[in-house]
């Protein structure tokens, strides 16, 4: 596998050796190594000391030194950290150790989270050190704790998360004792800073194929009950099954969770997530004007709006994420009436900043249910139309215009430039036609 390690952690291990120290590979890079899947980052672990590694390398951060980490950097490469070797003591805030003691190779395997984590890798020799058996569970496909899987939790609460994280994006299977702790233990995951389960649920999202099995993961551990108690209110909750075949909220949910693609944008896996959060608040079981009856969730999109931002907010995710995903949740109904629009409004439409969310919105969730694409299909032909001009121009007439014309500057300045765009959107581009109007109410 050496051939796939990049040049500085390879510099750093050769570095630490020569000093005499001992050095391995370890963590997400030899396991994804083994997986034959590209790593993202190297970690490595040493018997040399903080201030031995320090004194080995020109440059380094020690952020990390209370825990025994240093941040190497390697002019022109990625920084890497470099962790002595560690036994942690006790884990009073469910989250970090209160202090740690140096130790030995095999210690510092046995503290880590689970076993295909605690791998050590030696590239020179093409080695590999397992002390937790953590080469079966990788063949096995299992996610499993070392040790007692309820102290690896009560040690870290965000361990429950990122087994169902590991779980999903590799697709493996959480070891049944592991996954027993984990349904026990998952209140626990309320202890844990919004910031550190926002990242593992985004990344959740986004990396795991595919992502409703990972969200049916999170509901059979327990853990989404405790994190998104408003998407598991989706469960139960009945639809229409003319519009909805497939079933309840939460399975229409999960089904175009599965129909995301590759590393989907984040806005969009989680506009897909929240679009119907507002259904369970308004589900009533109405009587149509011909006397039918059936589901309706009146105003869902706009409550449903509401309820994302709270979420979002409430998991400190950024303002502009956060205004994307409200925005295309709270018009992701208007696009079905879209054939149905004047061409200003349909103008308007396809130019608004959110438009290819929204699309793309309505794509995943006409195919996750009734399957018709007929305004996809629409809509995209309509846009297609203005490939060579801008589908919202430059207004022709402005403010100054309304004032040539004698109207004095107020509220009803932004309605009539409005009517006046809205006929320039429907073809109407000659400014005195556009002014006109506005001439003759003086």
């Amino acid at each position: 596998m050496k051939a796939s390690v990049p040049t500085a952690p390879l510099t750093i291990l050769e570095a630490l050796r020569r000093n005499g120290h001992e050095a391995w590979l370890v963590g997400g890079g030899v396991r994804d190594l083994l997986l034959k899947r590209p790593p993202k980052d190297w970690d490595i672990v040493t018997s040399a000391h903080p201030e031995e590694i320090e004194a080995t390398f020109p440059r380094t951060v020690a952020i990390g030194k209370a825990f025994g980490i240093i941040t190497v950097v390697l002019p022109d490469h990625p920084p890497v950290d470099v962790a002595t070797f560690r036994a942690d003591s006790t884990y009073a805030d469910g989250r970090h150790p209160q202090g740690i003691t140096f130790t030995n190779a095999r210690e510092d395997a046995l503290r880590r989270d689970f076993t295909i984590n605690a791998l050590l890798y030696d590239p020179a020799t093409d080695t590999i050190r397992d002390y937790v058996n953590g080469q079966a569970d990788l063949h096995a496909r299992l996610i499993r704790a070392i040790g007692d899987p309820r102290r690896r939790f009560q040690e870290d609460h965000l361990r429950m998360l990122r087994a169902v994280r590991f779980a999903a994006t590799l697709g493996f299977t959480i070891e049944p004792a592991t996954a027993d702790a984990i349904r026990e233990l998952a209140p626990h995951i309320r202890r844990i800073s919004a910031e550190r389960i926002r990242d593992e649920l985004f990344r959740l999202l986004t990396e795991a194929r595919p992502a409703g099995a990972a969200l049916q993961m999170l509901h059979d551990t327990g853990l989404l009950a405790k994190i998104l108690p408003e998407v598991t209110a989706m469960i139960g909750v009945e639809q229409p099954p003319e519009f909805h075949p497939e079933g309840d909220v939460f399975t229409h949910t999960r089904l175009m969770l599965d129909l995301l693609p590759p590393h989907p944008p984040l806005a969009l896996a989680l506009a897909v997530l929240l679009h119907d959060v507002g259904k369970p608040p308004t589900a009533n079981y109405a009587t149509l004007p011909d006397g039918t009856q059936r589901w309706r969730f009146e105003n869902h999109a706009a409550i449903g709006a509401d309820m994302s931002r709270a979420i979002l907010e409430r998991l400190r995710a950024p303002h502009a994420l956060i205004e994307d995903v409200v925005t295309s949740i709270a018009g992701h109904m208007r696009i079905s009436s879209a054939r149905q629009m004047r061409p200003a409004k349909l103008r308007r439409l396809l130019g608004s900043p959110t438009f290819d969310l929204e699309l793309e919105l309505h794509r995943l969730d006409c195919l996750s249910s009734h399957a018709q694409l007929d305004v996809y299909d629409f809509l995209t032909a309509q846009k297609a139309e203005y490939a060579a001009e801008p589908i919202l121009p430059a207004p022709i007439v402005t403010g100054r215009d309304l004032i040539a014309c004698g109207h004095t500057p107020g509220p009803a300045f932004s309605s009539m430039l409005k009517a006046a765009y809205d006929r320039q959107l429907e073809g109407v581009t000659d400014k005195n036609a556009l002014l006109e109007p506005f001439r003759k109410i003086q």
